[in-house]
Order: structure tokens, then sequence, then C-alpha cells
């Protein structure tokens, strides 16, 4: 994928460039633009209890949100179900991370199917240069429109066939099977695992039924 951060002439053009994010998710130490992979290995093996995703040598930090977790540990928990009953792959978290070509990123969720495994082995890098099936981002309040649509077209540019993105205020899904084709589904509707996870289905609201946990019936 073809950046332009190399025409940022101020902070400010830098945080468009990353997509319209707030300053006070950049790490300033190494400065913008010069971060390497042991850098960011390094800030998310520290005790610092957020996790950085390195962007064209930028370290920024994820947007997180309790609402947010507690929905990709159901979607996770669903999927893992269905992919280990019949051995499909592999399923990760928040901090499992891919080395994409201008980025290392770590979805909310990812599927691995097993024959995108080198030599078909579990992965011994602590981030390996594998693309995953499907990728699941959930959405934080401090994610940006801008900034979701960059990661889109990172994960489809390094070969990723479809990405959930989670909506946990609307309670709907948009299931994008490119930067553009995309299908929105409520949560009355059933999703699937399209071509990234062929026989998966779940129902969307099945993806939110811990957040009215206390909720009148």
């Amino acid at each position: 994928m073809r950046t332009n951060a190399a025409l940022a002439t101020t902070m400010q053009d830098h945080l468009t460039y990353l997509g319209g994010i707030d300053a006070s998710r950049v790490l300033l130490n190494p400065p913008p633009g010069q971060a390497t992979l042991a850098d960011l290995i390094s800030v998310n093996e520290s005790s610092n209890p957020s996790l950085y995703e390195l962007i064209d040598g930028t370290l920024v930090k994820k947007a997180m949100s309790y609402e947010a977790s507690v929905v990709a540990a159901t979607v996770l928990f669903l999927l893992k179900q269905f992919v280990s009953q019949y051995r499909l792959g592999l399923v990760s978290g928040a901090d499992g991370f891919f080395k994409l070509q201008s980025s290392t990123r770590g979805p909310n969720v990812a599927f691995v199917a097993r024959d995108r495994l080198p030599g078909g082995v579990f992965p011994t890098q602590v981030y390996p240069q594998i693309t995953p099936n499907l990728v699941v981002e959930v959405l934080s309040p401090g994610n940006t429109k801008a900034e979701m649509a960059r990661k889109r077209l990172e994960y489809f540019h390094a070969g990723v066939q479809v990405v959930w993105m989670v909506d946990c205020g609307n309670r709907f899904v948009a299931v994008f099977t490119s930067p553009s084709d995309v299908r929105v589904l409520g949560e009355e509707e059933v999703i699937d695992g399209g071509e990234a996870v062929p026989g998966f289905i779940a129902r969307v609201g099945d993806f939110f039924a811990d957040l009215d946990i206390g909720k009148p019936s």
C-alpha cells in the first residue's frame, strides 16, 4: 500500500495521515516515523497497561473500552468453539499482533486458517508475518472513521478475506469483503464466516448479549 507519511510537515498532518486520531494516542519516544518492531515489542511487553500498534514507524495506542473488550471476548468465544470443533486453524485476541506491509496491527479478534501457517505449524515469532483470513475490529469511542477505513485498506491489501466492524453502540456488524463492499447486519440477522470461515454462523444479537446483563427481560 502506498503511503505518504513522508509528506507530513506538522504533527497535525501526521495525525490526519494516521486517521485523524487524537494526539494523546501517539507515543513520542521514539519519535514518530522512527519506531521499529523492536520498539513495539518492548512497549507492549512493559508494565504499561495500554497496547500499541506500529504504523509506518509510529507507535499508536489502541483505542480500547470495557464494552468493546466484553463484546470482543464473546465474538472470540463463538468463533473459537466452531474453529476448534473442526480444527480449522487459530483464533487470537487483541494482543495477537500481525506484521503487515506498512504496519503491525493487533485486531480485537482474528482467525488464521491452517493452510496460511508457514509449514502448517504454529508460528514462533512474537508478531508473525502471516495474514489472517478474518479480522474483527470492535469499535471503541476513541476510534475514528478514517482510522478504521485505513485499517481496512491495510488488511485487504495484505490478503485478509473478510473484515467485521462491530458497532456496540448501534449493535450492528458491518461485513466487508473488500475495502468498499459491505453489508450491514442488525441484531436480528444472521452473520456467516463467508469465504474466510466457511460454515460458521451466528446471530448478530448474540455478540451483544452480555451488554444486557441486569436489564429487565
